[in-house]
């Protein structure tokens, strides 16, 4: 018997037809125009919303969501920053654990499809909706060819679709007039429900914080535009003699309100119209109060606002660094939970539906984002070097998982060092070095010592006797050039500064050599 990922059975019809099609009062509602209740708002019908919102009515709060998108030019820009943000991620089906050979053949079926699905970076992105309606939700369309059951796509289902159960505000039911709503098909949604905060439904997602600040923010916005509109113009004072007609005292009036645009007017004789003081005030108080909402919308969605805004006191280098940390931490919360409405509505579904494998909702493929992030190479390297001369046993796979390099597949080429006998401009030049030595005159046996051994070294052949000769230079080497240059001043007292020269980008050369011989 096919069953959902609760165990629930289920019939065909439901991931065959899709739901909102076949119910004619739900899709009634797919024709409604939103209602825009931003329009005239107040905090009084602000918060009458929000308290039809805990009884079940989610449409008025997703309509005031989409007006606060579109009339809100910063939260849809911050908005923008943290949803596209799943974009960029890659993704991989992870098999279950210890799998068989049928299970992974399973999961790379699914993978394949999802792969090819041009459809799928678009549901990603109609998911993130959720982090300010607190749900989002999309209806999958299905097709049956060669022997599969294959997704074709999906339609966006606006959230004034839906309500709560009255018994349980929690599950998600689409309006068809009645008081409990219709369930929705097991294997027919892909339901993320976005929690930004704990709580029902209606509260989980954001737009309840940024409600507030954006009613707020539009009144400083009203009252700026007026102050603007009135700013710089003279305070214009008629007066009419007494006994004015209602007809004269409107004629005043006209001419009052018009004069300060139009520049000029005419009336009556016998009235006046005096000019005062320019109106005077600043628009400080107003840009504060849309500052402040603004940051504080910026912190509700990003957590910062560094990464949206700068004010040339605060904004260094160090904490706009620290804020991005933020967003990104944010990121990987927000794509944690999408995995698992990933996971449970689509990617169980084509399990229970496809796979050979399918035994249940415990051992089924599980979607996965790649958060992982390439250490610093230049910084790892030397690191990994002494950990493994100090005996570390460092995976190979650790190290590739670490640096985000591929591991070869099939006899693929790889990188590697060239052989050493194809020598390089420093061993090249080490070897013209001796070759200059042993065309000099003769010298002191210590020389010849030290010229032999190092010789010896870079042709392959060490013997115990040229070992002797050459370690304890190396090994001071190694602590400090200075006071080998003073060994080999010291062992050969008649050379020059040339001859001294040749000898330590010799020993450069070959204490490189050495230490790659003995890693």
């Amino acid at each position: 018997m096919l069953v959902d990922i609760y165990g629930n059975p289920i019939s065909s019809a439901d991931f065959t037809e899709q739901q909102t099609q076949n119910d004619s009062r739900v899709g009634q509602l797919l024709r409604q125009y939103a209602e825009h209740p931003s329009e005239g708002l107040t905090p009084a019908t602000l918060a009458q919303l929000l308290r039809r919102a805990e009884q079940g009515d989610l449409a008025a709060m997703a309509d005031l969501a989409k007006d606060i998108e579109d009339k809100d030019g910063h939260v849809f820009s911050e908005l923008s920053k943290r949803r596209k943000a799943w974009l960029k991620l890659d993704w991989y089906l992870e098999p279950p654990r210890n799998p068989n050979k049928q299970e992974e053949l399973d999961t790379a079926a699914i993978n394949e499809q999802l792969e090819d699905a041009t459809w799928f970076t678009d549901l990603l992105f109609d998911l993130s909706d959720g982090i300010l309606k607190g749900f989002s939700t999309c209806e999958i369309k299905r097709e049956y060819t060669e022997k599969q059951h294959v997704v074709t796509g999906y339609d966006f289902r606006d959230q004034n679709l839906f309500i709560t159960h009255p018994n349980d505000f929690n599950e998600l039911r689409l309006n068809d007039s009645t008081v409990e709503g219709q369930a929705l098909n097991p294997f027919g949604w892909v339901k993320h429900v976005h929690k930004s905060k704990s709580g029902y439904v209606h509260r989980a997602g954001l737009l309840s914080v940024l409600a507030w600040p954006y009613l707020f923010k539009n009144y400083s916005i009203r009252d700026l535009a007026e102050f603007l509109e009135i700013y710089g113009l003279p305070l214009r004072l008629g007066k009419y003699p007494s006994g004015a007609s209602d007809t004269e005292k409107n004629t005043l009036l006209r001419a009052v309100l018009s004069i300060g645009h139009n520049a000029g007017g005419i009336i009556p004789k016998g009235m006046d119209i005096e000019f005062e003081n320019a109106a005077q005030g600043q628009s400080d108080p107003f840009e504060a109060m849309i500052r402040w909402c603004e940051l504080t919308q910026s912190k509700a969605i990003l957590g910062a606002t560094l990464t949206s805004q700068a004010d040339g006191k605060t904004a260094t280098n160090a904490l706009g660094n620290v804020h991005a940390d933020v967003l990104s931490d944010l990121v990987e919360a927000d794509v944690r939970q999408l995995e698992q409405t990933i996971t449970r509505d689509l990617i169980y579904t084509q399990h229970a539906l496809n796979s050979k494998s399918y035994s249940g909702a415990k051992r089924m493929p599980k979607f996965r984002f790649d958060l992982s992030e390439a250490e610093d190479i230049q910084a790892l390297a030397p690191a990994l070097k002494t950990m493994v001369e100090t005996g570390f046993q460092i995976p190979v796979s650790w190290v590739h998982e670490k640096t985000n390099i591929p591991e070869p597949q099939n006899g693929e080429a790889v990188l590697g060092l060239q052989p050493q006998a194809q020598n390089t401009q420093q061993s090249q030049a080490a070897l013209k070095a001796l070759a200059v030595l042993k065309a000099s005159p003769p010298v002191e046996p210590a020389q010849v010592a030290l010229d032999t051994a190092l010789d010896a070294l870079i042709n392959g052949d060490m013997r115990d006797e040229y070992q002797n000769a050459v370690k304890p230079l190396l090994h001071t080497l190694r602590k400090s050039e200075e006071l080998a240059a003073v060994e080999i001043a010291t062992l050969l007292n008649t050379a020059d500064s040339e001859v001294l020269t040749e000898y330590l980008t010799k020993l450069f050369f070959v204490a490189e050599l050495w230490g790659t011989i003995n890693e």
